[in-house]
C-alpha cells in the first residue's frame, strides 16, 4: 500500500491493565463503535505492514481483534513486568527490522500524517524520531536499526524514554500540528476532551 515500510516493523504497546480507566479501556468504542486499540492498530498497520502487539494472557477478545486485522499477536508473561519488557520482547522478536515504530493503543487519535513523518525521519537515516506538538515530545516513537541492543535490555516498567533522553544519541523532533500525540486515554473523561478537541479542528 502507499507509504508502507516493509523494513520497519510497527510495535502496538497494548498490555496495560487500564487501572484509572475503570474498565478495559482498550476494548471501549471511539465515537464511530471502533474500539480503542483497534483504532491505533488499524492506524499503525497502514504505515507498518508488519506490525506486531506483545498481550497479557486474558486478553482473549483484543487478541482476537488485533488479529483479525493483521497484526502479529504474541501473548507473553513479559507484559505482566511491564511496558519496557513488553517492548522488549516485540524487539527481540524482530532482529532484522530495519527500525521500529512503537505507538501507544491508548493513543488512537494520532493522524496517519504524523505516523507518516516519523516514518519518513526513520527512512532519511534519523537515529531516533517523534513528533512535538506544543513543545511536549509525543507518540508514536521511531528506532533505528542502531538501538536494537539498548531496546532489546529494556525491562520492567522502564519503556524507552531513557534511550530517546540517552545525550549520546540523536533524537529527530517533527514538529506537528496533532494534537493526538500527545494525547493518552487514561481516564473516561480524557476520552471526551480528546475528541471534542479533534472535533474541532
Amino acid at each position: 500500500m502507499p507509504g508502507a515500510d516493509a523494513g520497519i516493523v510497527g510495535i502496538l504497546l497494548a498490555g496495560g491493565r487500564s487501572t484509572r480507566f475503570g474498565a478495559d479501556k482498550l476494548l471501549h468504542p471511539l465515537a464511530d463503535g471502533t474500539p480503542m486499540a483497534l483504532a491505533s492498530g488499524r492506524r499503525l498497520l497502514a504505515a507498518c505492514p508488519h506490525t506486531m502487539s506483545i498481550l497479557r494472557a486474558g486478553q482473549t477478545k483484543l487478541c482476537r481483534l488485533l488479529t483479525e486485522i493483521g497484526v502479529d499477536v504474541r501473548v507473553d508473561a513479559a507484559c505482566e513486568l511491564g511496558i519496557g519488557s513488553s517492548l522488549a520482547c516485540a524487539v527481540r522478536a524482530t532482529p532484522a527490522a530495519a527500525g521500529w515504530l512503537v505507538a501507544l493503543a491508548d493513543m488512537p487519535f494520532v493522524g496517519a500524517s504524523t505516523v507518516q513523518s516519523v516514518l519518513g525521519a526513520l527512512r532519511n537515516g534519523a537515529e531516533i524520531a517523534a513528533p512535538a506538538c506544543r513543545g511536549r515530545r509525543g507518540h508514536p516513537v521511531g528506532f533505528s536499526r542502531g538501538c536494537f541492543a539498548a531496546l532489546a535490555s529494556l525491562h520492567g516498567e522502564a519503556g524507552g524514554r531513557r534511550i530517546i533522553e540517552d545525550p549520546a544519541r540523536s533524537l529527530t523532533l517533527i514538529e506537528v500540528d496533532d494534537l493526538g500525540v500527545i494525547r493518552d486515554i487514561d481516564r473516561p473523561g480524557d476520552l471526551l476532551a480528546v475528541a471534542a478537541n479533534v472535533a474541532r479542528r
